[in-house]
């Protein structure tokens, strides 16, 4: 297979530092991220932005999705950026290294094959299970479960994509993390086969 087809895309008016990326990750337009790790085949749409966050396999986020989305000291006399950030408005004063390792200190992880919709946010802290799909517009402030439908504000569990059993066979078959020829031989099984099916022929192969 060709090395460069596997490379990630990254769009010329992203903005990316000190981030990990796997193979065939795409980033769009605008989309600004710090410190995120990024697994295979997953991508972010438009404007999107993500700090101090590890996001697995196959995962699909949708334009402006806020990952981790920015944390202000409310236990401060100011919530602004100038008591952490003062450096922005004077020169003699430097960054708040103890609030910057507080914000390092909630990562966002996010499992595979985890479908986030347009203008969601995800607060500091989360944990979103493997196959979850989070709903458009929705503010993600607890850990959702694998495997979960979640929506609204806050995001609350609308119903589970498949019935236990299947989940957890899904989980076993750990399908995100096979070869390229193992899942090109098995995507028009995916297209045609209910899952049930789709599992009791390549459980084992």
């Amino acid at each position: 297979m060709d090395a460069a087809a596997t490379q990630p895309k990254i769009h010329p008016t992203a903005d990316l530092k000190r981030c990990g990326l796997g193979r065939r990750v795409v980033i769009a337009e605008r989309v600004v991220m710090r410190e995120v790790e990024v697994g295979d085949y997953s991508y972010f749409e438009r404007g999107g932005e993500a700090i101090y966050a590890s996001i697995g396999k196959f995962c699909a986020i949708a334009a402006n999705v806020r990952i981790n989305a920015v944390e202000h000291p409310l236990e401060r006399l100011s919530s602004h950026k100038f008591t952490y950030r003062p450096n922005e408005y004077f020169k003699n004063l430097g960054v708040d290294q103890a609030f910057r390792e507080r914000r390092r200190a909630k990562r966002v992880a996010i499992g595979h094959d985890v479908w986030i919709g347009h203008g969601a946010v995800i607060l500091p802290g989360v944990t979103i299970g493997n196959g979850a799909a989070i709903g458009a517009n929705a503010v993600v402030t607890k850990d959702v479960a694998p495997f979960t439908i979640v929506a609204g504000v806050p995001a609350k569990p609308l119903r589970p994509r498949f019935p236990a059993d299947i989940a957890a066979r899904i989980e076993r078959l750990c399908w995100w993390d096979r070869d390229d020829e193992w899942l090109a031989a098995a995507v028009p099984d995916m297209q045609m086969l209910d899952i049930a099916a789709f599992l009791d022929k390549w459980e084992g192969r």
